[in-house]
């Protein structure tokens, strides 16, 4: 199974970490993000890593060149950062089976293999790491609707009211039927194109998507103190608590 992985973003909320590096190269624990990404997908037999790269791309390039610990990497380019459905189509023409999809920007350890399980198993269509957040954190993501049987049945990108506090973590196998969906995907109101509509078009389109929830942690490095909790996080540190006043 091949692995898209998603790092072309500038990462303007890491700065001043990224003003001379993409945001998969930040290191976290003395790693790019990027490494620890690929470590995760190598581990799950990624047979290929298919890495959508744009700002500061040479950086990436250079570092990693075309293969990773003997797994051959291709790169697509995004020419302009226009949201995730946006950057999926920039690799359609290297993906003609099932797939592994991880944002570049997260470090995982968690039950990874088990979303992978699932859609091996050719019960879904696509299957996603979710996890419970505060309701109050929820609208930072993509937010979750599921019924009885643990499928979702809706996905909202970063609601002002969520429905849920069950969100989207970053990492996902869909068929190749996503595709079909981004080219249908309108700009939403921020002017992205957004995988969370490219996925409510699957649902209404009769596929399964199952929600495997998430077993372990995960951190999305969207800031530099997720950088910082992240490296706590892999040290085996307990995270630190802010006291009560």
């Amino acid at each position: 199974m091949k692995a898209v992985v998603l790092a072309a973003g500038k990462g303007t909320r890491l700065r001043p970490l990224t003003e001379d590096k993409p945001k998969g190269m930040v290191e976290v624990d003395g790693e790019p993000i990027l490494t620890h990404c690929f470590d995760k997908l190598t581990e799950l037999g990624a047979d290929e890593l298919v890495v959508v790269v744009g700002y500061l791309k040479e950086r990436i390039i250079e570092h990693y060149g075309d293969e990773y610990e003997g797994t051959p990497i291709t790169y697509a380019h995004q020419r302009e950062q226009k949201g995730l459905a946006h950057a999926l189509l920039s690799v359609e023409e290297h993906i003609d089976d099932d797939f592994m999809l991880i944002l570049g920007d997260n470090i995982f350890d968690a039950n990874l293999a088990d979303v992978v399980k699932r859609q091996r198993e050719d019960r879904a269509d696509a299957a996603f790491l979710v996890e419970e957040v505060p309701y109050e954190e929820a609208s930072r993501y993509g937010v979750c609707d599921t019924n009885a049987y643990g499928e979702i049945t809706d996905v909202i990108e970063k609601p002002d009211d969520p429905p849920s506090n069950l969100v989207m973590t970053g990492f996902y196998t869909f068929s190749p039927a996503i595709f079909h969906a981004c080219h249908l995907v309108q700009p939403s109101n921020r002017g992205e194109y957004e995988i969370s509509e490219a996925i409510d078009l699957l649902i209404r389109s009769g596929r399964t998507i199952d929600a495997i929830g998430l077993d372990g942690w995960r951190i999305d490095v969207g800031y530099p103190e997720d950088r910082d909790e992240a490296e706590r996080r892999l040290q085996g540190k307990e995270v630190e608590q802010t006291p009560e006043a």
